[in-house]
């Protein structure tokens, strides 16, 4: 419910910006199918294991899961525009994944969190990386509102039956209150539309890799807000999975800037 609605907001609001600035752009006909699989897999497929992946492990650990993007996106770089991954990355990609094993096992080696929830968290980082190759032949053609309005157009729609199907009879039971309304709109304008707006030009002028390291942040501000807001506590595995996955996916990101100097 809170996607698909604050999605329509999102829309209504890049609508109105896109004509007061006069920034509208047509979308030509050979590239519907390329918007359409953009909204396919982000923000839909994106936000469907996200989503129901948190009601079953910790935001900490989904986090440090979304965190192996970087490392996991060469992997697809190298399937699908065949750029080869060099050992300093593959083993990044092998130290990282060690982390998350760390993480996700007690000590006796039982395991800490749903499969399935992980499952989920990691076809949201496939997701992420299907829908960055996407947005990439993009950028060089539409601006940033263009995309993202047309993003979340679809992805509104696409989310429409399953609102209607198990949400919509609890939505209008729902009073209307200000915080909810101030929630939805922070939401709408920050999250589905200005991440997005900076998001695009990253990936346009610093490519897919480089964009998407940023995502290294993740786990360490999920961490802290967890631990304040959530008061979700860590133990020693979780403490040093944290660092091993960071470290895996940092590993590998240095060596691709020392290459660049070199």
């Amino acid at each position: 419910m809170t996607i698909f609605l604050r999605l329509i907001i999102s829309s209504i609001i890049l609508t109105v910006a896109i004509k007061l600035m006069k920034k509208g752009q047509k979308i030509d006909k050979k590239d519907y199918g390329k918007f359409l699989l953009l909204a396919l897999t982000q923000p839909f497929c994106y936000f469907i294991g996200e989503s129901f992946g948190l009601t079953m492990i910790s935001s900490t650990i989904a986090a440090v899961i979304i965190s192996t993007l970087p490392v996991i996106t060469p992997i697809f770089s190298y399937i699908f525009v065949k750029e080869k991954i060099s050992f300093v990355v593959f083993f990044g990609l092998i130290l990282s994944f060690a982390g998350i094993m760390l993480m996700v096992f007690n000590q006796d080696f039982t395991f800490d969190a749903s499969p399935l929830g992980v499952s989920l968290e990691f076809f949201a980082v496939a997701s992420a990386i299907a829908y960055a190759i996407v947005v990439k032949k993009l950028t060089n053609k539409y601006s940033s509102f263009t995309i993202i309005k047309a993003q979340n157009i679809l992805g509104a729609i696409y989310f429409m039956p399953l609102f209607f199907i198990f949400d919509f009879q609890h939505f209008i039971s729902i009073p209307l209150d200000t915080d909810l309304v101030v929630s939805m709109l922070m939401l709408a304008v920050f999250a589905s539309s200005g991440a997005y707006l900076l998001y695009i030009p990253v990936v346009r002028d610093l490519g897919i890799n480089k964009a998407n390291m940023f995502t290294n942040l993740i786990p360490v501000f999920t961490a802290i807000l967890s631990f304040f807001i959530l008061s979700e506590t860590f133990n020693f595995n979780k403490i040093i999975g944290i660092v091993i996955v960071v470290a895996g996916v940092s590993l590998s990101q240095i060596y691709k800037m020392i290459n660049k100097i070199v």
